[in-house]
């Protein structure tokens, strides 16, 4: 069987390198392309089409600045879709882009699964009717999906989350709390304040000096910066001073501190499956006005994922103008150890796991993705 996979982001190429080592032990012979990055390219023994680094613009000026590489991205990929004409098309989330590749395999008779969902149930539901057209095969990761879709007449499945499983294999081999610190110079007798400002420029930012003044707070915690890939130390050195930055272990990092300021993000729910009691910070530029306009735009109550899952309010989420230091600094005082609001916030976080399940997601998509390719062989 020959399979075309896209994934334009690091979560794709990360959750797609799963799906391909499921179908490799599915269909041994099986055989891969794919736009994606390092990890689909250890998993399928190829490399990329495209790598996502050439791909993933986020923001509209930032899309627009690039429009002529992803017009030339999308040309290359279409013209490749068409030449090897595969047994399937799996799309990883990318909606804007994997859209167009959606519609094209649709008039070339070729069947679409699309693994992760878009997150058409938060803002663009309009997108629903060209995925209602174009997609074969919807495969959830997030359980409250599954009726949002039925409501707009389209019937998809729950597959599990991969997060679950990734997290839970992390912490089985996660070292102890004395060799964390030794590997990464940090004083072990002092509790960690996790500081995760996200992985944009943007983000951190606008949200880094809101975390370091919080954390200024409380001098009996050890305060550190999860430095994300690809990003110059100096710029946490000039938004938050004197803080050490751990770079590359972001996941140990959150799960040997006693609580973590976190940027909205897919950051929250590993957090929230690691155990570890959070607030979450997106102060974005800070206005009234933006946060009126996210809210008109959002069709949900939450915008972390850990909530969303939950549907309750399980971590406390300070957006844009409400993104403060007095009130992070309040939420954050709430949840450390002794105070009364972490063990709710615990409680939610296994109310969340349960809702979860336990299905390997992907070796689930990957039986159901073959089925479908075998079925269009016929």
């Amino acid at each position: 069987m020959k399979y075309f996979i896209s994934a334009g982001e690091a979560s794709g190429d990360l959750h797609a390198a799963a799906l391909i080592g499921a179908l490799r032990a599915v269909e041994p012979e099986a055989r891969f392309t794919f736009l994606g990055g390092d990890l689909m390219a250890a998993a399928a023994s190829s490399e990329p089409l495209i790598h996502y680094r050439r791909m993933a613009f986020m923001g509209f000026s930032e899309v627009l600045r690039h429009l002529s590489d992803i017009r030339a991205n999308l040309r290359c990929a279409l013209q490749a879709l068409e030449q090897e004409r595969p047994d399937c098309l799996v799309l990883v989330d990318y909606p804007s882009f994997n859209l167009k590749l959606a519609r094209r395999a649709k008039a070339l008779g070729i069947p679409v699964c699309w693994y992760i969902s878009p997150k058409v149930w938060a803002w663009k539901e309009y997108r629903v009717r060209s995925l209602r057209r174009y997609v074969d095969c919807m495969l959830c990761i997030l359980p409250f999906e599954v009726e949002f879709y039925r409501r707009h007449g389209m019937e998809v499945t729950y597959v599990g989350n991969p997060s679950l499983e990734e997290v839970d294999r992390k912490l089985a081999a996660l070292p102890s709390h004395e060799r964390f610190c030794a590997s990464h110079l940090i004083d072990v007798t002092r509790p960690i304040l996790a500081l995760v400002p996200g992985s944009r420029v943007g983000e951190i930012r606008n949200n880094l000096p809101i975390m370091a003044a919080v954390a200024a707070r409380h001098p009996d915690l050890d305060p550190v910066i999860a430095a994300a890939p690809g990003i110059d130390e100096e710029l946490y050195v000039r938004y938050a001073p004197g803080i050490r930055c751990v770079a590359g272990d972001t996941f140990a990092l959150m799960a040997n501190s006693v609580a973590a300021l976190v940027t909205s993000g897919t950051a929250t729910l590993e957090c929230a499956l690691i155990g570890t009691p959070q607030v979450v910070c997106y102060r974005a530029n800070g206005s009234r006005l933006s946060y009126s306009i996210m809210h008109r735009l959002l069709h949900v109550d939450y915008v972390s994922l850990p909530n969303l899952i939950a549907d309750a309010l399980v971590i406390p989420e300070m957006l844009v103008h409400l993104c403060t230091v007095d009130s992070v600094d309040a939420e954050l005082s709430a949840i450390l150890p002794g105070k009364p609001g972490r063990a709710g916030q615990i409680e939610g976080y296994a109310r969340m796991r349960r809702r979860l399940g336990v299905a390997s997601a992907a070796a689930t998509a990957a039986q159901m993705i073959a089925r479908l390719a075998h079925e269009h062989r016929k």
